[in-house]
């Protein structure tokens, strides 16, 4: 999304027009509802997550990292970690291993205030986006989301409550959608994963802080998971120098705030279809309303805004 763009951005990491694919707005279809809204500002990045990790990782060791590539880790100590059997000292232990981190288990911080749990598959095809904006297709408990990520390349995701659910098998949902993936080839094999709406009471513990899906995470339909991380470094930086953690802390639940209220609000539609189609019927009717929305999303509306956004909405519904 456009603020984890700029949070990337300066962290010293840019993505280049040829390793990525600018989006600049995101649309919503539902049955025979389609509402788009423009970015407020900026534009957002769709990239295969191979080409992220690459600069990823150049940009650590041109700061210096040394990285130990297939090197177990395996448990914490008073003063470091295990690291291929051997104890390493260390003054700060960040927890970055994924939403089944062993690091926030062994540092005892595994005390969830809430989990909600889908799956996810996702797939890409060889195709020319058709579309400049990130496309999200709303079915029958579940969606799948659109995104190019090269000039001719296109990432298709599938989210749903339903473990055992594929790709394939969802698309007859979409008919639009699969009439227009029908003939294109595959470009990666169908991975899943499982995307959890997870809050924690404390992301840090003495001399460990946690960071990214690893220290709690919204569903995957908010496309902030990794915004949100890219702004967790940022602060988790700021909060070593200062020597202490406990502005991480704090900071880090402030960053979660917006992403966990949008996320609610999404698994509600997902719920809720009746309330999705009337939503959907109230943004096409009032684009305006969509775009504010949006503004919202992507943390560029004041408290004022939402407010009114709210009401308005909320008022539309009623008398849609």
């Amino acid at each position: 999304m456009p603020s984890g763009v700029a949070a990337l951005r300066r962290l010293g990491v840019t993505l280049r027009p040829a390793d990525a694919h600018a989006f600049r707005g995101i649309r919503f279809l539902d049955g025979g509802h389609s509402v788009y809204a423009p970015f407020p500002s900026g534009v957002g990045i769709g990239v295969r997550r191979t080409k992220l990790h690459e600069l990823l990782i150049a940009r650590a060791a041109a700061c210096g990292v040394k990285l130990l590539w297939q090197t177990s880790v395996s448990g914490l100590c008073p003063d470091g970690v295990m690291v291929a059997g051997s104890f390493v000292r260390a003054r700060w232990i960040i927890g970055a291993d994924g939403a089944s981190s062993l690091v926030r288990r062994w540092a005892g911080l595994d005390s969830a205030v809430r989990s909600r749990r889908r799956f996810s598959r996702r797939c890409h095809f060889r195709i020319r986006p058709w579309t400049d904006c990130v496309e999200i297709y709303w079915g029958r408990r579940m969606q799948v989301y659109v995104t190019p990520v090269g000039a001719e390349e296109m990432g298709v995701a599938l989210i749903s409550r339903d473990p055992a659910l594929r790709l394939h098998d969802a698309l007859p949902e979409f008919p639009s959608l699969a009439q227009r993936l029908a003939g294109a080839q595959p470009s990666s094999v169908e991975r899943g994963a499982v995307t959890a709406m997870l809050r924690l009471k404390r992301v840090c513990a003495g001399r460990v802080a946690l960071i990214g899906d690893a220290s709690g995470g919204v569903d995957a339909i908010t496309g902030d998971g990794l915004s949100l991380a890219f702004k967790q470094a940022e602060v988790l930086a700021q909060a070593l120098q200062s020597s202490s953690l406990a502005h991480y802390q704090t900071a880090h639940r402030r960053l979660a705030r917006r992403p966990s209220l949008m996320s609610t609000l999404m698994l509600a539609l997902d719920r809720h279809p009746a309330l999705r189609r009337r939503m959907a019927q109230v943004f096409a009717c009032e684009p305006a309303l969509f775009s504010r929305f949006l503004a919202i999303h992507v943390g560029a509306a004041s408290p004022a805004t939402l407010a009114a956004t709210g009401a308005r909405l909320g008022w539309r519904l009623l008398t849609a």
